[in-house]
């Protein structure tokens, strides 16, 4: 079925093309909100409005523009990959946010994931370790008037202290265990969400929930994500 909706949408981006001369991308992202989003277990109206606002294909490779759509993540350099929208998606509504809510993300890759966010909520923080893409996603989410997204380039395991607590926080890169500075930097009450497992292995897409002293993990669904990459010493 997955691979019938990536079909699906490659198929409509061609024939955008084919009709229009250039992608109707407009179409495109709200029949990937409808039959990616909507058909699945997306019901968050926040995210499904944000999903179907951000402009997905810009933040990724020009030549890659007509999959932007389509059903599964996509390679934006570096080794690096743009998560499959319903994955944004899911991980988006898995953190119950609000409007007045602070959000860390590590892991800025394309800064499509913080730019989804940022339609949602008032401040995001958003880190990445590859120098390259993190100075490529800020000029971009500028462009794109994002000023309520913060970028900056270094080692996300150790959050952001200066910025915390947050309401929530998310992490876009497969970890072998949970970074114990990113739960310190989690609100009371607040959520995290966070691939965790065997180095390049499949993982479980770990929801965190902190009350008090309490820290309580459940899993939610086996994902595959780029490694989660620390700066060497």
């Amino acid at each position: 079925m997955r691979l019938l909706r990536g079909i699906m949408g490659i198929w409509l981006g061609l024939v955008a093309l084919s009709v229009f001369g250039q992608a109707d991308y407009q179409a495109l992202r709200k029949n990937m909100v409808d039959t990616q989003l909507k058909a699945r277990d997306i019901s968050n109206l926040a995210t499904l409005k944000a999903m179907g606002k951000v402009p997905r294909h810009l933040f990724v490779p020009e030549k890659m523009r007509i999959y932007a759509y389509s059903d599964g993540p996509l390679s934006i350099g570096e080794g690096q990959t743009i998560s499959q929208p319903y994955i944004v998606a899911y991980m988006t509504q898995a953190l119950k946010l609000r409007p007045g809510s602070r959000v860390l993300e590590i892991g800025t890759g394309s800064g499509y994931q913080a730019a989804v966010l940022a339609e949602i909520v008032d401040s995001v923080y958003t880190i990445e370790i590859v120098e390259k893409l993190g100075l490529k996603a800020k000029k971009l989410l500028k462009s794109l008037d994002y000023d309520n997204i913060t970028v900056r380039i270094g080692d996300g395991y150790h959050g952001w202290k200066e910025k915390a607590p947050f309401d929530a926080i998310i992490v876009t890169a497969g970890a072998e265990q949970i970074p114990e500075p990113l739960i310190d930097q989690l609100k009371d009450g607040g959520r995290m969400i966070i691939p965790v497992g065997p180095h390049r292995g499949v993982r479980q897409l770990v929801l965190v929930q902190k009350k008090g002293e309490k820290v309580k993990k459940k899993n939610l669904m086996a994902v595959r994500f780029v490694p989660f990459t620390r700066k060497k010493e």
